[in-house]
């Protein structure tokens, strides 16, 4: 009888491989080893390469987004909410070793003006973890009323070309990086003149 492996097993196994090799080096075979299964059992799991790729990267995608979730919930002011965010996407993605080189490989999962994204649904779902944030702190007067639906995807903007800018295009080191997303974060939050009117 055959044994039944864990969906997350194939996923982190998956992973690694397209981490290691890319997509277009990294075959199946690969993968099936790395799991001690064969080939055609894996195929049970998935269609092809290419839908393999595609859901693995999605579990990725939706770990790190989970994981966000779960450090906002633990707060309930909207700016520690804020805060804690923008930090934990960021120090996330700082150990997220195999996610950054498969980010680094294929920047169109990250897309700045995409025509079409197949990621969609979890970016929308980012974009509206930062709404729901933004209602909040509107409500408890932390922030100013803004329009929340243009903001939000402003805000999730500037975090997409930070990504880009830092782990996908740039082999900064990590202090740089740390640097440099603690001065975007202070620009975001407190602006640029001395006096806001």
């Amino acid at each position: 009888m055959r044994k039944k492996i864990d969906i997350q097993d194939i996923y982190t196994a998956a992973l690694k491989i397209f981490a290691e090799f890319g997509y277009k080096k990294a075959t199946v075979d690969d993968i099936a080893k790395e799991l001690d299964m064969t080939k055609s059992n894996l195929y049970l799991y998935a269609e092809n390469k290419k839908d393999l790729y595609e859901k693995t990267v999605r579990y990725a995608l939706t770990r790190w987004q989970n994981l966000v979730r779960d450090e906002i919930l633990k707060e309930t002011s909207a700016a520690d909410q804020f805060y804690v965010m923008c930090r934990k996407a960021i120090d996330y993605l700082d150990e997220a070793h195999e996610l950054r080189a498969i980010l680094k490989r294929d920047p169109d999962i990250f897309p700045m003006f995409p025509t079409s994204d197949p990621y969609e649904k979890i970016n929308n779902d980012s974009v509206q973890m930062i709404r729901v944030i933004l209602e909040n702190g509107i409500r408890q007067k932390v922030f100013r009323p803004v329009n929340i639906d243009k903001v939000s995807t402003i805000i999730f903007s500037i975090y997409k070309m930070f990504i880009i800018r830092t782990y996908i295009q740039n082999s900064a080191d990590k202090t740089t990086i740390r640097e440099l997303f603690e001065e975007t974060l202070d620009l975001a939050t407190r602006g640029l003149f001395v006096n806001q009117s």
